[in-house]
């Protein structure tokens, strides 16, 4: 007996009245028939013509760009990059969108997941509906944010650097990429032949002049001899066991968060705003108001940037532990935080390592997840330690509104929750929700 085979729908196109926005970069629409479509390029209440890049027949939903603005929005902005667009660099999705605009649909986006994933309306999750831009974000019409202090190239097979398409390994070859900081576009990355390389990851630390790039080559591939426009320290990725090696300069860089100094190594973790660890550490030490003697975890604790803040705030009297899966991460926290004797690291995986501490109470907790969220089984268990406050930082609304339906499971409800717009042009948000125990009635 024979499969039918599927037929393919990419290339074709629908004209279609735009939904509202969803998680992930796009809108929603449907056909005349009724067949869902998610619509990038578009923006709520737009008529379009949408072209699909993704489904067949049988395709739950289709994957679509908006390639005929028909009737557009009056939040519709020219796209001030030269590669942004349909089919071109998937690194922002909302180039088309003013800047306030773009603040409002990450907020919409935020409360359908909190409603549709912990049942929480935005007033119950203790948050005015607003995504607050960063400090200094805010600029005339037509001027990007320069905010991004990594930029990961991809390499093509002529050794051009540039970003990857949308859902694809395709590589848009640019000359500039609008919204990377300055630290980084002075190194000219984009100007350099990088024959051999898979890819080129520049990053500028905000907090001091150091700037770094980690190659990775092809299979096989030799290191070029690495003239930027800048000094530059250059690490590369080693191909068998996928560790960053120092080539020459500094294996780390330098960043500055709550008057400190914070050392990170072979691209370890950082935010990439630079001012989204200074503006991340407030909202947390703001929620948690730690006290002199308190005890406090920092789950999934990178470099130390919230560690090192509460121990700062608890004193000689208190005490923090870190829990961090990564070695080099760990190492740099442990350097970072040698100056607090009542603070320790431990390295693995948070699930492995928190039963195994022993830890049976603490007064606060600060988790800093990784997209996917901390999951049911974690979150129980923190929940059992009986914390009077827990922050809650998250890159992925829908991973926090997960969570936080498993904290209220075991008696902690939202006290607050704030929204950062620390990724403008794109669809990502950060968000920073306090947790309390709910009050049992006597």
């Amino acid at each position: 007996m024979q499969n039918t085979p599927v037929s393919s729908l990419v290339g074709e196109e629908y004209e279609v009245e735009v939904g509202p926005v969803a998680h992930g970069g796009h809108c929603i629409a449907r056909t005349e028939a009724g067949r869902v479509l998610f619509v990038r390029h578009a923006l709520p209440g737009e008529r379009v013509v949408a072209r699909v890049t993704e489904g067949e027949e049988t395709s739950r939903f289709l994957r679509a760009d908006a390639v005929t603005i028909l009737d557009p929005s009056k939040d519709r902005v020219e796209a001030p990059c030269p590669f942004a667009g349909p089919g071109r660099c998937g690194g922002c999705d909302w180039q088309h969108a003013k800047p306030g605009a773009q603040r409002r649909l990450k907020g919409e986006v935020i409360a359908e997941q909190l409603l549709r994933l912990a049942g929480l309306t935005p007033e119950e999750a203790g948050w005015d509906g607003t995504v607050m831009p960063a400090e200094g974000d805010k600029l005339p019409q037509g001027e990007v944010p320069q905010w991004r202090t990594r930029v990961q190239y991809a390499i093509d097979a002529d050794g051009n650097a540039g970003l990857r398409k949308h859902r694809s390994h395709d590589v848009e070859v640019i000359d500039h990429c609008m919204i990377a900081a300055p630290g980084v576009s002075e190194l000219g990355v984009e100007k350099q032949d990088w024959p051999n390389m898979a890819s080129v990851e520049a990053i500028a630390a905000s907090g001091s002049n150091d700037r770094q790039v980690i190659l990775t080559p092809k299979p096989g591939g030799r290191l070029p001899l690495v003239e930027l426009d800048k000094p530059v320290s250059v690490l590369r990725v080693d191909e068998k066991d996928g560790g960053v090696h120092r080539v020459h300069g500094r294996a780390f860089v330098r960043e500055r968060a709550d008057d400190r100094t914070y050392r990170v190594g072979n691209g370890g973790f950082w935010q990439v705003h630079p001012k989204a660890a200074q503006t991340l550490m407030l909202a947390v030490m703001q929620g948690l108001t730690p006290r002199k003697g308190e005890t406090a975890l920092d789950l999934y604790c990178g470099v130390g940037l919230f560690a090192g803040a509460i121990a700062d705030r608890v004193g000689d009297q208190g005490a923090v532990l870190g829990i961090e899966s990564g070695k080099r991460a760990v190492e740099d926290a442990r350097h970072n935080l040698a100056g607090f004797p009542r603070v320790r690291v431990e390295q693995g995986k948070v699930e492995a390592v928190l039963p195994r501490t022993g830890i049976t109470e603490v007064d606060l907790i600060v988790l800093d997840p990784p997209r996917a969220g901390a999951g049911k089984q974690t979150v129980h268990h923190l929940a059992g330690l009986g914390a009077r406050r827990i922050a809650y930082v998250a890159c992925d609304p829908a991973a926090l509104a997960r969570d936080l339906a498993y904290f209220a499971e075991r008696g902690y409800k939202v006290r607050t929750l704030r929204a950062f717009d620390l990724f403008p042009m794109t669809h990502h948000v950060e968000c920073v929700a306090i947790l309390e125990p709910v009050k049992k009635d006597a």
